[in-house]
């Protein structure tokens, strides 16, 4: 049933993960039921942008950060033509999970409520429910599939039908392609005058990495994930960038084979999606974080300069590290907390890749760095 527009005063909610767990809390936003992956994030700030970034499609996010909805939702001002404090044109998450919402925001640039936001775009939350409990269980059993329901004021949640549904068997969004669901249909341009032209294969972009490519006077040409070589060769570009994404990167099935025939031919950026994408593309393999890493504060430390750099990261998905003995990849970064691949570089062409987003929005910018060094390989080529 699709959300529908309600007022949040008194509505009940209800959480229902794929065990039979059941949180029991206040629903705010749209009036409906959905289903998705439960992941959580552990970033202090920066709600807008995560909550419009492409790579939550199909998940229910839980916020750990105690207070949410404290300065609101800031106005829809444009730059480059692109929305300047979202990451998309719309919500992407399937719902949100928190456990206080603040009802009376306090900033100079609000123009809207979280839980008014959330009305209009029909995604549900809910709140007052025990987000730590929820997380250390996902810490402890991984990410898990649930049923987030918010009902119409002075109606109550139906448990039992919930946990019937819940056994037949909840749908698992990364069985699905998600890419297909938030790429472009048709090649945008991007026109800044700039001396180098970029094929941008949007699998999910967040507008930031846009926003950076344009700020360095490149002109981006933004393409829908499922176009062929031939078709991006034809547009000359000097690089080839390869955007994050939602979902399971071995569903991306047209994307590895377009950027397998371009690896060789231009220069290429990869990011989150696109970092295990250029992987698959190279004969590599990916597997499945059992919680993922969804933070502002992830430390990816430089293997040639043992520099770490503080980072922003929202991916459920992991380049296999057993795979490097066989391919033309070779690592560049590493998490420095459970050690998986963060970052990699191709051995003799001018290719790279990382994990997490140099673009931030939210977090930190220490990493933007990595944008110029793309333009570099452009310049070198």
């Amino acid at each position: 049933m699709a959300p529908e527009q309600t007022s949040s005063k008194n509505k009940k909610a209800v959480l229902l993960l794929e065990d039979g767990t059941v949180f029991i809390g206040k629903g705010f936003g749209a009036t409906g039921k959905v289903s998705g992956e439960v992941v959580f994030s552990t970033s202090m700030v920066g709600y807008p942008e995560s909550l419009t970034d492409p790579s939550y499609k199909g998940q229910i996010l839980t916020l750990t950060y105690p207070l949410v909805g404290n300065y609101g939702v800031p106005p829809y001002d444009l730059k480059f033509g692109l929305p300047i404090y979202f990451e998309s044109d719309r919500i992407q998450v399937q719902g949100l999970v928190i456990h206080e919402l603040c009802h009376e925001p306090h900033h100079w640039a609000s123009t809207r409520t979280l839980d008014k936001w959330l009305q209009d775009e029909g995604v549900p939350g809910i709140y007052g429910v025990d987000t730590r409990r929820l997380t250390k269980k996902l810490r402890t059993h991984g990410v898990m599939l649930g049923i987030l329901q918010v009902c119409a004021v002075g109606e109550e949640p139906n448990l039992e039908s919930l946990l019937q549904e819940a056994k037949r068997g909840i749908p698992d969004p990364n069985l699905t392609d998600l890419v297909k669901e938030v790429t472009v249909k048709e090649p945008i341009h991007y026109n800044v005058d700039g001396k180098y032209n970029v094929v941008l294969i949007d699998c999910g972009v967040k507008y930031n990495i846009l926003r950076n490519l344009l700020k360095r006077g490149i002109n981006v040409i933004r393409v829908p994930y499922d176009f062929s070589a031939k078709e991006i060769l034809e547009y000359h570009p000097n690089g080839v960038f390869l955007s994050n994404g939602p979902g399971d990167p071995k569903r991306c099935v047209s994307t590895i084979k377009c950027v397998s025939e371009l690896v060789d031919k231009v220069p290429m950026m990869g990011i989150c999606l696109g970092a295990q994408i250029l992987a698959l593309a190279v004969g590599g393999d990916t597997y499945k974080l059992k919680y993922g890493h969804r933070s502002q504060n992830q430390p990816a430390l430089d293997l040639k300069t043992n520099r770490c750099y503080i980072t922003t990261q929202n991916h459920g998905y992991a380049i296999d590290t057993e795979c490097f003995c066989r391919i033309p990849l070779e690592p560049w970064f590493i998490n420095a907390n459970d050690k998986t691949i963060e970052g990699v570089k191709h051995k003799s062409k001018p290719a790279f890749a990382v994990q997490w987003h140099p673009e931030a929005s939210p977090g930190p910018y220490d990493t933007e760095f990595l944008f110029d060094e793309f333009k570099r390989l452009m310049e070198a080529a």
